[in-house]
């Protein structure tokens, strides 16, 4: 009889230290197993320039490129350049399209805020992203421009809701049209570099893991950078349309003198249309 008193007392222990290394985390279980990290990174992505645009379909070719990266897109179902952190008044409506390359995606008919509005707060996509990629944007979003931008709006949307998030814009200059390929690059390694930050998804980690990305295209020379540099406050003395990709300038000191000197800049977003 003691026997078997002490053997429920020994088992009784084991339950509980059991019960105990479980809560902490060092036994494999169920809640372990929910709170594993997962390896894939969920992608959504919009722009300003309708979801039909070259810019996105750069993106989407790029992301989908990458090893274990979900994408998806929900964008304006037509251009939406310059209208800002615009948000519509009311129901949001989305439809089913698809980028010029044929990827599904929903189009919304609204703002670029709007499609953030409609995938998160309205629950239109599944699964919360770890990540909203916004363009890449036909022409540079630097200095005053950004705050006119609806890519940069849109990725700002996503920020007030805590989610890290990328403007990317490709630059109009040389009398070029945009070669979006050269952006695409800059953004698969700005991916790349904070991926394990994106999927930890720790708490604050959009404060830390967000920018305003723009890329020149040179009609000579090579992009250098990217350069982490302040948003530039005016356009003045500057001719954004004449980029130099050849010369020699060094320590751009704003987004803007990044961008003439043939410079991919990084800038800080800040957040916009918190959830109501």
């Amino acid at each position: 009889m003691q026997h078997r008193s002490h053997s429920r007392l020994i088992a009784a222990g084991l339950l509980s230290c059991l019960a105990g290394l479980a809560t902490a985390g060092f036994v494999a279980g169920d809640a372990g197993a929910a709170s594993k990290p997962s390896t894939t990174l969920t992608v959504l992505v919009t722009n300003d320039d309708g979801v039909s645009a070259p810019g996105i379909n750069a993106t989407v070719q790029a992301l989908t490129a990458l090893p274990h990266t979900k994408v998806t897109v929900v964008a304006p179902l037509t251009n939406q350049s310059g209208t800002g952190a615009k948000v519509t008044a009311g129901t949001l409506t989305a439809t089913n399209a698809t980028t010029a390359s044929g990827y599904p995606a929903k189009a919304v008919a609204g703002y670029p805020a709007d499609t953030i509005i409609w995938a998160i707060d309205d629950h239109g996509v599944a699964q919360r992203p770890d990540l909203v990629v916004s363009g890449i944007n036909f022409g540079e979003n630097i200095g005053p421009l950004a705050g006119l931008s609806g890519t940069v709006g849109a990725a700002e949307t996503a920020l007030a809701r805590g989610i890290p998030a990328l403007a990317v814009s490709q630059g109009v200059d040389n009398g070029q049209a945009p070669n979006f390929s050269q952006g695409a690059k800059y953004l698969v390694a700005w991916v790349q570099a904070h991926r394990n930050a994106l999927l930890a998804a720790k708490k604050g980690t959009a404060a830390k893991t967000n920018g305003n990305l723009n890329v020149p295209t040179c009609a000579t020379g090579q992009i250098r950078g990217p350069v982490k540099v302040t948003l530039g406050t005016t356009l003045t003395g500057y001719s954004v349309g004449t980029v130099d990709c050849s010369g020699t300038a060094a320590k751009p000191k704003s987004d803007v003198q990044a961008f003439v000197d043939g410079f991919a800049s990084l800038t800080a977003l800040h957040p916009v249309n918190p959830p109501q």
